[in-house]
């Protein structure tokens, strides 16, 4: 590949590449970059809102550069402040370091072993000691930090910001400076860490990194942020049927965007599969694609074809009606219990009814069944509710 055609894959998908003329130079001296990209181990799962960083570590890769996951057991006992309204809980070494153990075995689903460094902040931050780390923290002032917003935000109404919560910009851009990184990856809500490394290299003389920021990838509900406290989250290593299940509960819409950040199919492909959809194709079709792509990914080529078996047999021809009518559903913005939506749309005679079917197993959301009682139809959600075996109805929620 050329380097434009390396560039143009590069920033498929991405928010910015700053400064992108030096990235461009970077990349045409021919030589394998430092590709960096922290995770700190704050849950035992990775979904796959988190792969939207891992699969471009994985084009880099291919092309050729050095790429380091960076697992941020000393980060994540501070605990990242991005997004948040109030000081996270911190985490034990002991479930940072039973987390980190997971992130090893799920991130060598897409990256190759051979060829990716598996690195630890702790390994320099505990040899930096508290001398260091006191040197580190005098590089920048708190009205420097004030500007980062959600610290601004939480100032300006008076909630409580912890001292030890500016030293995580600190202590991630710092990464940098021991990995001497050429270019970092994060999320569009770490832009603030991720200059921080810049600046921090030019303070020890380093050439500073280039940034490479991508999008937060929506839920399943198709408007929040994937992440397990929403409920809206496919894991990694959840099981075929249920990851196959969930990928074609997500609205038409929101499947595009899916394959622009999920999927590994070229860009002409995708825009085959548009024009196709545009001349009348189903939708669904397409989507039944990406969903055996991602299985294939995470559980191979036989699950794949399993877990495409299981839905039709399960959705198509287990007594679901073809013909069903679409009712579209107001559920607010918070969404509406599923009880309670059932019987919106006479399902069910009570909320309480609804309940107790859950909790005996009698319900289905797009063939898969629901155990959580207080399960929430959220905006974006689409697909059948089944209850029972003769029960169905087809909802787009709102």
């Amino acid at each position: 590949m050329s380097i434009l055609s390396d560039f143009d894959e590069i920033k498929r998908g991405s928010d910015e590449i700053l400064p992108e003329t030096q990235f461009k130079e970077r990349l045409a001296t021919g030589k394998a970059l430092k590709v960096k990209a922290g995770f700190d181990p704050t849950a035992p799962d990775l979904h796959l809102g988190h792969t939207v960083l891992i699969n471009k570590m994985k084009t880099l890769q291919d092309m050729g550069h050095d790429i380091v996951f960076l697992i941020g057991d000393f980060t994540g006992l501070i605990g990242d402040p991005t997004g948040r309204n109030a000081t996270r809980p911190p985490l034990t070494p002991e479930q940072v370091a039973q987390n980190a153990d997971t992130y090893q075995a799920q991130v060598f689903k897409i990256l190759d072993p051979k060829r990716t460094t598996i690195a630890f902040n702790s390994t320099w931050m505990n040899e930096l000691g508290a001398a260091g780390l006191i040197k580190l923290a005098a590089t920048h002032t708190v009205a420097r930090m004030l500007e980062r917003d959600d610290f601004a935000k939480r100032f300006k109404s008076e909630q409580p910001i912890a001292i030890h919560e500016f030293l995580y910009p600190l202590v991630q851009g710092y990464d940098s400076v021991a990995l001497k990184a050429d270019l970092e990856l994060g999320g569009t809500d770490q832009k603030f860490n991720l200059l921080m490394g810049r600046e921090l290299q030019k303070h020890f003389g380093q050439t500073p990194q280039s940034i490479l920021t991508m999008p937060l990838l929506e839920g399943t509900d198709g408007i929040n942020k994937m992440s397990k406290s929403q409920n809206n989250y496919i894991g990694i290593n959840e099981e075929p049927g249920s990851q196959f299940g969930k990928l074609m509960s997500i609205s038409d819409e929101l499947m595009w965007r899916y394959y622009e950040l999920l999927s590994f199919s070229s860009l002409s492909t995708i825009a085959g599969y548009q024009k196709e959809v545009q001349e009348g194709r189903n939708p669904r079709d397409i989507k039944v694609l990406l969903a055996q792509e991602i299985v294939r990914r995470f559980h191979g080529q036989q699950a794949a074809v399993k877990a495409l078996e299981d839905f039709e047999s399960r959705f198509r021809h287990g007594g679901v009606p073809e013909d069903l009518e679409e009712r579209v559903i107001s559920v607010g913005e918070k969404g509406l219990a599923l009880p309670q939506l059932m019987k919106q749309i006479n399902l069910v005679e009570s909320s309480s009814e609804g309940i107790r079917l859950i909790q005996n197993n009698g319900v289905k959301f797009n063939a898969e069944t629901i155990r959580d009682k207080a399960f929430l139809m959220q905006p974006g959600m689409a697909g059948v509710i089944q209850v029972g075996k003769r029960k169905f109805a087809k909802v787009k929620c709102t």
